[in-house]
């Protein structure tokens, strides 16, 4: 229970860290490199999504098939 929280609270970090980023760099004037770390954030959090459905789908296959 405590690793989905924790993986909510790391996905919340790489958001608020990203939205903080591009809001830097736009301000600077360089847009250009606030949507490339909004893509590499989205990336990584796709990443993160991805992973944890493979081993959601993994547990569904060896309950339904009764696998260990």
């Amino acid at each position: 229970m405590t690793q989905d929280v924790n993986i909510i609270f790391q996905i919340a970090g790489i958001g608020i860290i990203v939205a903080m980023l591009h809001t830097v760099l736009k301000q600077m004037g360089k847009e250009e490199y606030g949507h490339w770390v909004t893509l590499i954030g989205f990336i990584v959090v796709l990443f993160i999504v991805i992973t944890k459905l493979n081993d959601l789908f993994h547990k569904i296959k060896g309950v339904f098939l009764f696998q260990s």
